[in-house]
């Protein structure tokens, strides 16, 4: 749920940081998407802010003001980092913000669950019945990948849950955070891949194959899955690594990792989304330095390539600056009208799993586009328009909801039934599971409820689509947000 109106961070534009930074005689150098200065809460004497000779490792984000020191993992807002200067300049030792006793207890909780699952795990190549070893690599589609690239990454094999098992090393001293299992399921031709992390997919921030990147290397592949990762390094030998929710979104919390790369190119998958969700990413990470691999038949994801023997390195040369100037004649966009006569189906937007008929009258969700239904009270709007949003949120797309007319308890409480497809009253012993995969949705609350000020509502939108790469907004409904005297005025 996104803070309430009545105290969501106050928002802090960049002069206002740099102007404070300089203030207070704190050394910084402008990054791509962040500024870095060296850290508070390493060492140094007490009364004294750090000196322009200590190391660079605390990052702060230009559109948030928020902060992240990698050398400590110390994180907060633009206010507890204003907080810890005032503490330092009286004498006293900053103290990185804590996060609750929950949250402690529970990634705690996180890390003996994946420590335990990880010991139970096994190297693909220890597997003693090679049958078996290259069964579950032709599953995953990884019978090209080498034993020494899964050994390289640490990959691993859970027997009993069928499921590749990528580890998350901490960035600052190589222990186990966390996990990703990633399990394949067949029916008939079709393979699926079912995805499940330790911690939960909220707080879950694993840069896969980051521990690998060294202090020198500038260039960096960023990719959408784990496998592409692995698939890269072998077939081009770059440096690369893999967003923990593929491309659905880029927590700003990561940006400070990729601050070192001078060139990241963005090969995010195959499809349409893929390609919208790099043009996105290469806005946060600064256009200047990101180039985007283009979807086609030619250039599927990195692992696709390697399989059907492409030339990884051709592709990734090929890749396309992502700032391009602000006039440009059709011989520039001669590709993009190509590909978008090859995946028509695509360009059509996400199609609704539920409503066929939707999809012939809307062809799908677009990005950009604003969609109104009316109808008279009671006659079923919201429950259709909670319907309508979760079949979509289910495929991945980002989503955020502001109900100001029902309470988000309520409407929670609708689209979780219709998630599960059944009367949870009933069945209360359900409830549990149900909710752990109802929580893995890419699904947002805005906390609004009744009338509410315009520009607040705005700032709160843009807030979310910068922290969670929002795509699709359902507001509900407008008369309720809007209030009745703003009727006459300009609607």
């Amino acid at each position: 749920v996104l803070p309430s109106p009545d105290g969501p961070a106050p928002s802090v534009s960049i002069t206002e940081i740099r102007q404070y930074l300089r203030a207070q005689d704190i050394p910084f150098h402008d990054g791509y998407s962040c500024l870095h200065t060296p850290s508070l809460f390493t060492g140094g004497r007490q009364d004294q802010l750090p000196s322009a000779k200590a190391p660079y490792t605390l990052f702060i984000d230009k559109t948030t003001g928020s902060f992240l020191c990698t050398a400590t993992l110390a994180e907060g807002t633009w206010q507890d980092f204003q907080a810890n200067v005032e503490l330092r300049q009286r004498g006293m030792t900053p103290i990185p913000p804590a996060s609750s006793e929950e949250t402690e207890e529970e990634m705690r909780q996180a890390r003996e669950d994946a420590r335990c699952i990880w010991d139970r795990a096994l190297p693909l190549w220890e597997l003693l019945d090679e049958q078996e070893t290259k069964e579950t690599k032709a599953l995953f589609g990884i019978s090209l990948v080498t034993d020494a690239t899964l050994k390289r990454f640490g990959v691993r094999y859970l027997r009993t849950a069928n499921s590749l098992v990528f580890p998350w090393f901490s960035p600052q001293n190589a222990t186990l955070k966390g996990l990703k299992l990633v399990r394949a399921e067949k029916k008939g031709d079709t393979i699926t891949y079912i995805e499940e992390t330790l911690p939960r997919f909220d707080s879950y921030r694993n840069l896969f194959g980051l521990p690998l990147i060294g202090r020198r290397d500038t260039e960096l592949v960023l990719t959408g899955w784990e496998l592409d990762a692995l698939a890269l390094h072998q077939a081009a030998g770059v440096a690369s690594v893999a967003l923990p929710r593929g491309a659905s979104c880029l927590p700003p919390t990561l940006l400070p990792y990729l601050e070192q790369f001078k060139r990241i190119t963005l090969w995010l998958g195959e499809d349409l989304r893929a390609w919208e969700a790099a043009k996105l990413f290469a806005r946060k990470l600064s256009l200047k330095r990101c180039s985007l691999v283009r979807p086609g038949n030619l250039q599927p994801r990195p692992l696709e390539a390697l399989n059907q023997g492409l030339n990884v390195t051709k592709i990734l040369r090929s890749a396309l600056l992502a700032s391009h100037k602000s006039i440009v004649s059709f011989r520039q966009l001669r590709e993009e009208v190509f590909g978008e006569l090859v995946n028509t189906e695509q360009v059509s937007g996400v199609k609704w799993t539920r409503f066929p008929e939707l999809n012939k009258l809307l062809k799908g969700h677009r990005r950009g586009e604003l969609t109104i239904f009316t109808g008279p009270t009671g006659s079923g709007k919201t429950t259709f328009l909670s319907e309508y949003a979760l079949d979509l949120c289910m495929q991945g797309v980002c989503t955020l909801w502001g109900s100001f007319e029902i309470n988000n308890v309520r409407l929670a409480k609708i689209m979780l039934t219709q998630f599960a497809g059944r009367r949870l009253e009933d069945q209360l012993e359900l409830y549990d599971e149900w909710a752990d995969r109802f929580e893995d949705l890419p699904l947002y609350f805005m906390t609004f409820h009744g009338q509410q000020n315009i520009k607040t509502v705005i700032d709160t939108m843009q807030h979310a689509v910068y922290m969670y790469d929002i795509t699709h907004v359902v507001v509900d409904n407008l008369q309720f947000m809007m209030g009745h005297e703003h009727l006459s005025a300009d609607r």
